[in-house]
């Protein structure tokens, strides 16, 4: 029965991910870039000197700036930065890891776009909160007509937070990084489910649902308080540690490039293979990019609307950073590890192929090594966490209409899922990820091409504002 329920969400997946959802992801990326005219390029500078921006006092909104972005990437963060880039190494080789590049560039301007629309079109609710997100600008921008549209991608968006992104990969991933350290042979085990766990599984997996549980009651701002201080802290840690697997490498470098560069194009694979390869590569680099830095998925814009700021273009190009950050930045040191370890084509699975990568190539011992790659899974699982229950929470406010009792006992649901995620197996969880992200994201794109107009006038505002030329 499991069999048979795995060869049903593999297909799917494949039918979801196929050939048409990528090139529109791409495609709407691209035509995104040409329309603001490579702004993710030209204004990364402004960007980053944005974030440290004061706000003024008559500014609307809940949170900072920075609060906003570390929310986002306190959801963005995750296991998609260690296990997801392994996943797709292993599936589409090397090469994945530069479709995730060419996902990530475009992907800079979608979430500059679908952020920029979201403080656009941003309400306050009765009780005086600040609500915004691709519901709202598909309702408000695109009409009430749509109103339709925006319920089905927030109905996608609560089962992504629920069943995918939000608590399976992530509770999963932690308790199998958790186990692989403390109980890699499974020497202390219990009975469950018609299955042998592992102690260590269970006992991750309570302690991570209390944790879970003592934050997500306190909202938005209990959730961001908690992103300030986690993330920022995580992501340096995690980029100090890789750093010295690349300085302790740097001869290796240049050559894992032109390995990634050489999958990528299919220039290593067989005869009469290379059109398979580049697919392959293509396909679940994407998938895995956008799991991770969720462009185009329309997560971000949620937490962006409650950003403190009164320019629109202004908390765009602050948002797009996260983008640039999670894969740019993070997926590639991830990947260039396993790539000069070699540890994607050796038969491993998931988190252990990024395990083996730190303990050959960090100079600690294996265990320290181990150790460290655990607690920072555990970290950026547990913020991913947090993230996608108020993103999950926003999606089902909308959908009841602000019921805010319904959004109250769907927290103890989401907690319920957190609990129970650890006992999914590892291909089914990701493969129900990646389903829901693919039909999360269309909605979305299909607004962001509606509203493409709307982004550019803003974006010329913007550009008058601080003096720059269209």
């Amino acid at each position: 029965m499991a069999k048979l329920f795995n060869q049903i969400l593999t297909s799917i997946d494949g039918f979801v991910w196929g050939v048409p959802l990528i090139v529109l992801i791409l495609a709407v990326g691209v035509f995104l870039t040409i329309r603001v005219k490579g702004l993710q390029i030209r204004l990364l500078p402004r960007a980053i000197k944005e974030l440290f921006v004061n706000e003024k006092s008559g500014d609307s909104g809940e949170v900072s700036s920075f609060a906003a972005l570390c929310t986002a990437l306190s959801a963005t963060i995750g296991t998609g930065n260690i296990v997801g880039v392994a996943t797709a190494l292993v599936a589409g080789g090397p090469g994945a890891l530069f479709w995730m590049w060419v996902a990530a560039f475009v992907g800079m301007a979608t979430k500059y776009a679908e952020c920029l629309l979201a403080v656009k079109y941003r309400t306050v609710a009765e009780d005086g909160h600040i609500v915004g997100g691709p519901f709202y600008y598909i309702e408000k921008g695109m009409g009430p007509k749509w109103r339709w549209l925006a319920k089905i991608f927030a109905f996608f968006g609560v089962c992504v937070g629920l069943f995918g992104i939000g608590t399976f990969t992530q509770i999963n991933g932690i308790t199998n990084a958790v186990q692989t350290f403390f109980d890699p042979d499974k020497t202390w085990t219990v009975h469950m489910f018609g299955m042998n766990y592992s102690w260590t599984v269970v006992i991750a997996g309570v302690l991570l649902s209390i944790c879970v549980a003592l934050v997500v009651i306190g909202g938005i701002k209990r959730i961001s308080s908690v992103s300030q201080v986690v993330v920022p802290f995580m992501a340096v840690a995690y980029v100090v540690v890789v750093l010295i697997i690349l300085l302790t490498h740097l001869g290796e470098i240049p050559g894992a490039f032109r390995t990634i560069i050489e999958s990528a194009f299919g220039l290593r694979a067989a005869a009469g293979g290379a059109l398979g390869a580049v697919l392959m590569a293509m396909q679940k680099g994407i998938a895995r990019g956008i799991f991770s830095n969720e462009a185009g998925l329309g997560s971000a814009p949620i937490a962006a609307a409650a950003a403190l700021t009164d320019s629109p273009g202004q908390q765009g190009l602050i948002s797009m950073l996260g983008t640039f950050i999670d894969t740019i930045v993070i997926c590639t040191m991830t990947g260039l590890s396993i790539v000069i370890a070699g540890t994607w084509n050796i038969g491993l699975e998931g988190v252990a192929v990024t395990t083996k990568a730190f303990q050959m190539t960090l100079p600690f011992p294996e265990q320290l090594s181990s150790f460290i790659l655990m607690i920072c899974l555990v970290f950026f699982a547990f913020t991913t966490i947090l993230g996608w229950d108020y993103y999950s929470e926003k999606c089902l406010e909308y959908l009841s209409n602000g019921n805010q009792k319904v959004v109250k006992g769907y927290r103890w649901l989401y907690i319920l899922a957190v609990f129970i995620g650890p006992y999914m197996t590892v291909s089914a969880v990701w493969t129900i990820a990646d389903i829901f992200n693919g039909l999360m994201a269309i909605p979305n794109l299909i607004a962001l091409v509606a509203l493409s107009g709307v982004v550019v006038s803003e974006t010329k505002i913007y550009l008058k504002r601080i003096g720059k030329v269209s």
